[in-house]
């Protein structure tokens, strides 16, 4: 019995540890393929004219390969849809956490992360449809396409990703700490921000920076909403295109291993940098507050 429940043991964990191992192997194996697709475009380009250049006409004769205004159009529409995202998911994962009875928490959380399932091309084509027409009308704006319509579509796609962890890290907060806050005589309100937000400040941190990384990589939606304008913004209505979208709208017309295909490449691998940067940021943030937590508790 002892030899076969050690033999059970090692498969699981040798099957734990191949799946482990090929997510591994399949990133790795990714980013070398990025690497080797973008790097040939800087023995024509210089890094600094490609990061700082600002403009992006890959089919002149000679073409420019700056791509400033991309990664200034991806900053913005994440910073903007980040402002919006971020309050309204912390504020739903606080009410669902905190004060929806039973009843309605188990309407409202399936609702809320309903919105995670629907495709990005239907969310992308209710911007088009619905909000471009609005905006045009209510801002008198010359088109509806630009940066504060990608901006309110992304947010709706990271409201579910920052309620889902934020809500679960709250809910996760032991009940003795809510308890022993309300017997010294706090307020149901003045538990939950002074209590229970600061316990659960590492998962909260971890859905904040998950949804901006979620908003600087989706591309189906800025490519049909952000208006497709390779220029730096200057306000909130100048249509932009974003990394993602650069990529997507010009990947099937750029000549294979041209310098505009090894150009994209390239731009894959500045995007993929950043949105490593979030997730390590994330899991740092994550690791920190809970060492804090422990040494406090």
């Amino acid at each position: 019995m002892r030899i076969s429940r050690q033999h059970k043991e090692m498969a699981i964990h040798g099957s734990f540890f191949a799946i482990a191992s090929t997510s591994i192997l399949v990133l790795t194996l990714i980013m070398v393929f990025l690497i080797m697709e973008g790097l040939p475009i800087f023995n024509d380009v210089s890094v600094p004219n490609f990061l700082f250049g600002k403009y992006w006409y890959p089919t002149d004769d000679p073409p420019d390969f700056g791509i400033l205004p991309m990664i200034t159009g991806s900053l913005a529409v994440t910073a903007l849809s980040s402002c919006i995202a971020i309050p309204l998911g912390l504020m739903t994962a606080i009410y669902l956490a905190e004060i929806a009875s039973p009843r309605m928490r188990s309407i409202i959380k399936p609702l809320v992360e309903m919105l995670q399932a629907l495709p990005s091309v239907v969310i992308g084509f209710f911007g088009m449809v619905v909000v471009a027409p609005l905006l045009q009308q209510w801002f008198g704006i010359a088109t509806g396409l630009n940066l504060f319509n990608a901006s309110v579509m992304l947010a709706f796609m990271a409201v579910p990703t920052i309620t889902s962890i934020a809500e679960d890290a709250i809910y996760s907060v032991p009940e003795e700490l809510r308890a022993a806050s309300l017997a010294l005589g706090a307020t149901k309100w003045q538990t939950i921000s002074n209590v229970v937000i600061p316990a659960s400040l590492s998962g909260i941190s971890t859905a904040v920076i998950l949804g901006m990384a979620r908003s600087i990589g989706e591309t189906m939606v800025v490519l049909m909403v952000a208006g497709g304008a390779a220029m730096t913004p200057t306000s909130i209505f100048d249509p932009v295109r974003p990394m993602p979208a650069s990529i997507a709208a010009e990947m099937a017309e750029a000549p294979f291993q041209s310098e505009h295909y090894y150009a994209l490449f390239a731009t894959g691998m500045v995007l993929f940098i950043f949105t490593l940067i979030f997730n390590i940021l994330a899991a740092y943030i994550a690791e920190k507050k809970k060492q804090i937590g422990t040494a406090t508790l």
